[in-house]
């Protein structure tokens, strides 16, 4: 396909690498010179220095042409500008990313029907939501669910004290009647590893697995034994943004103690009347004293929003140092999303990827139902649709050629699921889970299409 992104920041950058990765003919418009120099360099893309929301610089990246417009700019006004000027071209799919409420609330004057843009993301809601799934999740640093959330993606730290350290794979494989799950990837020092029999865990491994929601409490007290899961747990947010609002409203209605915490003084107030069951507190975060006497020592999880990345690693490292179970912190700076994990922080959430990652699954569309890209590594988990003309319908999975760098997790039959092994028998109509290195995926997705 032919798709044309305006913005080279973050978000642009990341998806001109995987959807140029994906064989896609990716155009870049941006106004910053560096930024698209630093793209091309890096990757497969042409670049046009412009405002992308000139029709005389569209027309320059051929918007005629292009069958996916994607506007990813920092400005909302921009990207729904750009929206509008790519559907009097005619371009089959529009996306763009807002930041301001009045966009996506019910009700809004501007709705994306309205506007003629297929999709609006806001990157706010999109990690607040997957903030509330890890928080949920004791002992995960990454969630993700398939199949309406029958299917869950997890990951977890191995530490060195757990059972599974010196544990192959094959000796795991023996416990699945017990425990239902499937080891889709080990991170291991930056190197992502689709796992063999005789791979063997090691401690500080990053481990990926595929499991059915139904099995996760046994699951969990295999892999984080001495993290019990406790009704209303306590939650500490830092940070009254909308992301932190909107963490607080989610966790209120799943029953938990949530205590908001924020700086400013008139924030408060109003956070106050807006939050129903939250105690909102006025205080810094680095002011320990103060959080102590609102009872950190006893949070369950302790979720640091604020506006700045260098605040809510600190802010989380000395939450787990005064007593907080769980740490999670809001990181926009690539460079720092690899780093949080190795001083303590038990996951770190990129507003970076939350967006990156529901575009992707929007413009991939069609056998693709759902996708989860994974930080720190190329990698991504899929959710396919069996197809009629698929070439492994009725085989063994042992006895298909399916592509290296690939493994099938789950496979759910209608309303019956089971995790893959190589006597599976793939059915038209299965929803499949996989995950994939990223030179597998076109392959992966040529199998299923």
């Amino acid at each position: 396909m032919r798709i044309l992104i305006v913005g080279a920041g973050q978000v642009g950058f990341f998806l001109c690498e995987r959807l140029a990765q994906e064989g896609h003919e990716v155009t870049l418009i941006d106004r910053d010179e560096n930024n698209l120099r630093r793209a091309q360099d890096r990757l497969n893309v042409m670049g046009i220095c412009g405002n992308g929301a000139s029709a005389e610089i569209l027309e320059q990246a051929d918007i005629k042409d292009m069958d996916i417009f994607i506007a990813v700019t920092n400005l909302d006004e921009v990207n729904i500008l750009a929206c509008l000027v790519a559907r009097e071209y005619n371009v089959a799919t529009r996306v763009a990313r807002v930041k301001s409420i009045e966009y996506r609330s019910h009700g809004a004057v501007l709705s994306k029907e309205k506007l003629g843009i297929d999709l609006l993301i806001n990157p706010a809601n999109e990690v607040a939501d997957e903030m509330t799934q890890i928080s949920c999740r004791s002992g995960a640093f990454d969630v993700a669910e398939f199949v309406e959330g029958k299917i869950q993606f997890l990951g977890y730290r191995i530490e060195p004290d757990s059972q599974l350290c010196g544990m192959s794979l094959a000796e795991l494989g023996e416990l699945r009647g017990m425990y239902r799950f499937i080891v889709t990837a080990i991170i291991r020092d930056d190197e992502t590893i689709i796992p063999r029999g005789d791979d063997v865990i090691q401690a500080d491994d990053r481990i990926f697995i595929f499991a059915h929601k139904e099995d996760l409490p046994s699951i969990q007290y295999l892999l984080c034994p001495t993290e019990k899961k406790k009704r209303g747990q306590r939650v500490f947010i830092l940070g009254g943004s909308k992301v932190g609002t909107r963490i607080a409203m989610q966790l209120e209605r799943l029953g938990c103690d949530v205590r908001l915490v924020d700086r400013d003084e008139n924030k408060c107030l109003k956070l106050s009347a807006r939050l129903k069951n939250t105690m909102v507190i006025n205080a810094v975060g680095t002011d320990i004293h103060a959080l102590l006497e609102e009872g950190i020592d006893s949070a369950d999880v302790f979720i640091a929003v604020t506006g700045n990345d260098e605040t809510n690693i600190l802010c989380a490292l000395l939450a787990k140092q005064h007593g907080a179970a769980r740490t999670l912190a809001l990181v926009n700076k690539p460079e720092l999303i690899n780093l949080a994990p190795t001083l303590g922080i038990d996951a770190c959430v990129s507003p970076r990827l939350c967006a990156a990652g529901a575009i992707l699954k929007y413009v991939r569309r069609g056998s693709i139902v759902s996708i989860a890209a994974i930080e720190g590594s190329d990698s991504e988990a899929l959710e396919f649709v069996v197809q009629q003309q698929c070439p492994g319908i009725g085989m063994a999975l042992k006895n298909i050629k399916f592509p290296q760098g690939a493994i099938i997790g789950a496979i759910v039959h209608g309303n019956d699921y089971e995790v893959a092994s190589g006597d599976s028998i793939l059915q038209a109509g299965d929803r499949v889970v996989v995950f994939t290195l990223p030179e597998a995926l076109t392959k992966v997705e040529k199998f299923f299409a």
